[in-house]
């Protein structure tokens, strides 16, 4: 499982779920699998990836890093499936660890409800990314090179 990829995951549920039910004053929201995979798809996420989606939304990580407890998870038996929906419980605001992370009402968010710092993660993971496939393209980072000096030779 790629962790980058489930750090992606959080980052657009933090932003576009967390974030948004924190800042109205919401105790319980919940998250549908369907939904976030959909904004997952719209920056780049692989398709099929549903079973990651499940589990980073699920995991302590996720759940100590924004304060929340899962109240229960709808769906199939496995619980990793499109249709699934995790209903969570904003703990105190003394229990969240990373209060200060989230951002203020008037506070500088872009259109997509992420932060700046959330932005740039998911633009980098993008691009590294892209270079992951390119480089695997060329048979690894040796390989990548050697075509790059070939290059520089063919010209002198």
């Amino acid at each position: 499982m790629n962790t980058g990829l489930s750090d992606q995951v959080r980052a657009v549920a933090r932003a576009k779920y967390v974030h948004p039910a924190i800042l109205a004053g919401k105790r319980q929201f919940s998250i549908p699998v369907r939904n976030l995979l959909e904004d997952l798809l719209t920056d780049g996420f692989p398709a099929r990836n549903t079973p990651q989606v499940c589990s980073a939304l699920q995991t302590s990580k996720f759940l100590r890093e924004n304060g929340l407890e899962i109240e229960g998870v709808d769906g199939p038996p496995k619980k990793m499936s499109t249709t699934v929906v995790v209903r969570y419980r904003v703990a105190e605001p003394s229990a969240q660890p990373n209060a200060s992370k989230i951002p203020r009402k008037g506070a500088a968010m872009d259109p997509n409800g992420e932060t700046p710092s959330e932005r740039a993660f998911r633009l980098t993971e993008k691009m590294r990314g892209l270079l992951k496939e390119e480089l695997a393209e060329y048979g690894g980072g040796e390989a990548f090179l050697r075509w790059i000096r070939s290059e520089e030779e063919d010209a002198a």
